[in-house]
């Protein structure tokens, strides 16, 4: 599409929104008639470690949220020469599960809880047992259920409970809802009704009576609706909110909020059933659309659900690039001290394709990425630690790809639970996000991770943004067709990517690097145990 059709299409209000808060960055994406990325926004931010929780304050979010709007604003202007005024719909996303908890007056009653605490173990068993449904520590009950388990005294005065996106939508539009992709990260879903499970939600209320609270779960979650829906409009001081500067008109009408699972599905044509997707960033999660349910319950997999709310099986890694991204950083500090000025985009390239050379098992390497706890491996904490024997093969190459294969290590743990374990059928498995972006590299490890054929699309490096955007724009324009039809046919259908299938020395090598990973775990228990923050 050319500048000026982009121009009159802005003018014109026919313009998509979405915007997703990252761990590292909140991005927004600008979508016109074509579907394709027109305008970005960016606000680069990060957590923060506070009396022991990893957590963003409520200014942050809304100061980041303006300020990746003022981007996106001033990317529209530099590329179109139009003030963006208005928009066919817009959509909310973000990271998901964590604690948002409020009283009946809207007033945050303790600190934002993000996906990334691990505080949650004994609540998340307990909850397991009595569900007979795995309740991973990241989720919303979790968190809620261990706050009565510590009897904190703000559980009593809980009026809502929500997720970041959720809260997000709730402030932009009035409305307490949530999509059912989101709302599967903060209790089960009951497949039939695409809703909370009711035998669930009596059984958790009848424990919060025991203990004497009034509330019921029901009530204090955000109501759950499914991609499509329509979830509220923006209100004149929710415009405020995103445009400060007051140019942005109320009216536009928001799509159901979801989570960066269900946009990361989105984004990579994965909502079909024997469809998977792995998103590869500052944290990893690998996930496949079943069609049928897993015969054990496993305390490694999350159940959770397309933005339509088809059953998806995932596994989610707290760790992924920052350890990596580290080791580049030394390397750039490296050249920066011999006087050489490198592209970073080469020195991650270069880097990466290195790793390429390396051993099929890393040469007897070892790396632990654990900035923070890993539950699938039974990690509170965690410790960066790298080890190796005085006999390895100590090289650049052995050490890149040690490095790229400790980004994916614990999704591999997690994901041979559903390719081996439960026969879990995928026809193809689709990558996106940052350890993507060098060609060809995180790809075919990957591929070696999980020894199925793997796929990077042109569009793989838009991510959430661009996926919540089109959940927006298929509320506005999807005629009452079938998400992943309206994908098929409307977005994808000319979509073109590249797919490398597994090479067996690298299946191989990659499982026998994990079978040495998992024998040393004493050691990065060790680490936590000696190494204190």
């Amino acid at each position: 599409m050319n500048t000026e059709e982009c121009r009159k299409q802005i003018e014109a209000g026919k313009a998509v929104i979405g915007i997703e808060f990252g761990s590292t960055r909140i991005k927004a994406e600008l979508v016109l008639s074509d579907h394709a990325p027109a305008a970005e926004g960016a606000w680069e931010w990060e957590n923060r470690l506070e009396n022991g929780i990893w957590t963003y304050t409520l200014d942050d979010i809304w100061q980041g949220l303006a300020g990746c709007y003022r981007d996106l604003k001033k990317n529209v202007q530099e590329k179109y020469g139009v003030t963006l005024k208005k928009a066919e719909a817009l959509g909310i996303s973000a990271m998901m599960h964590g604690y948002l908890a409020f009283d009946k007056d809207g007033n945050l009653l303790v600190p934002f809880r993000t996906w990334r605490n691990t505080i949650t173990e004994e609540a998340a068993d307990k909850l397991t047992a009595l569900f007979g449904f795995n309740i991973p520590q990241r989720w919303s009950i979790a968190h809620l259920y261990q706050a009565m388990l510590n009897k904190e005294p703000h559980v009593k005065d809980l009026h809502y409970v929500a997720t970041l996106d959720a809260y997000v939508h709730w402030i932009l539009t009035g409305n307490r809802v949530t999509g059912v992709g989101d709302a599967s990260g903060m209790f089960p879903i009951d497949p039939k009704t695409c809703d909370y499970d009711e035998a669930m939600l009596q059984k958790f209320d009848a424990l919060a009576k025991e203990d004497g609270y009034t509330w019921n779960l029901r009530n204090l979650f955000p109501k759950v609706l499914k991609a499509g829906e329509k979830a509220g409009v923006l209100t004149k001081e929710g415009a405020l909110r995103l445009d400060p500067d007051g140019d942005l008109e109320a009216g536009i009408p928001l799509c159901p909020p979801e989570g960066d699972a269900g946009t990361g599905m989105v984004a990579t044509d994965s909502v079909r059933v024997r469809t998977g997707n792995v998103s590869a960033g500052t944290s990893c999660f690998g996930m496949i659309v079943l069609e049928k349910p897993l015969a054990n319950v496993y305390p490694e997999i999350d159940i959770v659900t397309t933005p339509s709310g088809d059953p998806v099986a995932m596994a989610h890694c707290n760790n992924c690039t920052s350890d990596l991204n580290a080791w580049v950083g030394i390397f750039d500090a490296f050249c920066e001290a011999m006087g050489i000025k490198a592209d970073r985009n080469r020195l991650f390239s270069v880097l990466y394709n290195k790793a390429l050379e390396g051993d099929p098992d890393c040469g007897g390497l070892l790396d632990y990425n654990y900035f923070s706890g890993e539950p699938i491996t039974k990690m509170e904490e965690g410790r960066p630690l790298f080890a190796r024997t005085p006999d390895a093969k100590f090289n650049l190459a052995n050490f890149m790809r040690v490095h790229l294969y400790s980004s994916l290590s614990v999704l591999k743990i997690g994901m041979d639970l559903l390719l081996k374990n439960e026969g879990v059928k995928v026809e193809n498995m689709l990558a996106h996000g940052g350890l993507f972006k060098t060609k060809g590299v995180g790809q075919k490890i990957l591929a070696a991770a999980l020894n199925t054929p793997v796929t990077v699309m042109t569009t793989a490096g838009e991510g959430g943004a661009w996926g919540i955007a089109l959940l927006a724009q298929y509320m506005a324009e999807g005629d009452g067709k079938a998400l992943d039809v309206w994908l098929d046919e409307e977005v994808f259908k000319d979509a073109e990517g590249e797919t490398l299938q597994p090479d067996p020395d690298d299946v191989k090598g990659f499982d026998a690097y994990i079978a040495r990973y998992q024998s040393a775990m004493a050691v990065e228990k060790e680490a936590v145990r000696c190494l204190k923050n």
